[in-house]
């Protein structure tokens, strides 16, 4: 079972949410944190990193010896990341997704690849069993969808019954990525029109994708009830409700979650899970 939490912006509640539902799971589960920009999971799960992986994509290097500037490598580069101008051969790697599809084209073999290191990833166990691991972006890299797409391929020898992901805030490629191959999207929001602006992107994003949706609406009380009326009439259900209290932010702001700061919550996020697996095997 692979369960995205989600939301159209950050600040919402979508780590709060994420780290209470693999507290509540228990064992067996393996969680992601795949805002690799700015990943803070690690700061609620406490989890021992103690596996390093550099990560990054494989760019092309250019060998004029051999080039004859055919331009088939430029006209196969779908994200414009290589060109030949007269007899020069241009690589710009800020554009290039690392595809390697002009080292493949190439007919005189003059383009070999090197790893360009984009970020770091890390994974550990928390003291409650949780396999945990996220990627860390290194400061100034324009792309990170190549990071996502490597962290969700670093898993556990031992299988998880359970994976969650937390997801990036808003509803570009890295959110479209970590989205992407889930069995159950969990979408975070709030009972504002910011936080019904930002639900409706991310549930284009999962209706385009094919996979089911949830919705937990955290701060329930503050706002107006637009977010309820939008989620009858999409049919998307309300799988659950986190009032607006002091204790909660007061927990989040000392590093603590929710379901440690308010243990009668465990229960609630155990009945989410349940709705959750019932809601993807349909």
């Amino acid at each position: 079972m692979r369960i995205v939490v989600a939301s159209g912006k950050g600040g919402t509640g979508k780590t709060t949410v994420a780290t209470s539902l693999a507290l509540a799971a228990g064992e067996f589960v393996h969680f992601m944190d795949c805002d690799v920009e700015a990943p803070n999971a690690a700061l609620f799960l406490h989890p021992v990193l103690d596996q390093h992986q550099e990560v990054g994509i494989l760019l092309p290097v250019v060998d004029e010896s051999l080039c004859t500037y055919c331009g088939k490598c430029a006209e196969i580069c779908e994200f414009h990341a290589i060109a030949i101008i007269g007899k020069k051969t241009l690589v710009f790697p800020e554009l290039c997704h690392g595809c390697g599809s002009c080292t493949l084209v190439c007919p005189e073999k003059a383009i070999s690849e090197r790893l360009d290191v984009m970020g770091v990833l890390e994974s550990g166990m928390t003291a409650t069993g949780i396999d945990f691991a996220h990627g860390v972006m290194n400061v100034g890299e324009p792309m990170a969808v190549p990071i996502i797409r490597q962290l969700k391929k670093w898993m556990p020898a031992t299988p998880p019954a359970i994976e969650i992901r937390d997801a990036p805030p808003g509803a570009s490629c890295p959110v479209v990525e970590t989205i992407r191959g889930a069995d159950f999207v969990l979408l975070v929001t709030e009972p504002t029109p910011f936080g019904l602006h930002d639900l409706k992107q991310v549930v284009g994003i999962a209706r385009e994708l094919g996979i089911p949706a949830g919705v937990v609406v955290n701060r329930d009380g503050i706002g107006d009830n637009a977010v309820e009326a939008y989620c009858t009439e999409a049919g998307l259900p309300i799988l659950l409700r986190i009032p607006m209290e002091r204790r909660f932010a007061e927990a989040i702001a000392s590093g603590r979650t929710l379901v440690e700061a308010a243990p009668e919550y465990r229960q609630a996020f155990l009945t989410l899970l349940e709705n959750i697996t019932a809601r993807a095997a349909v």
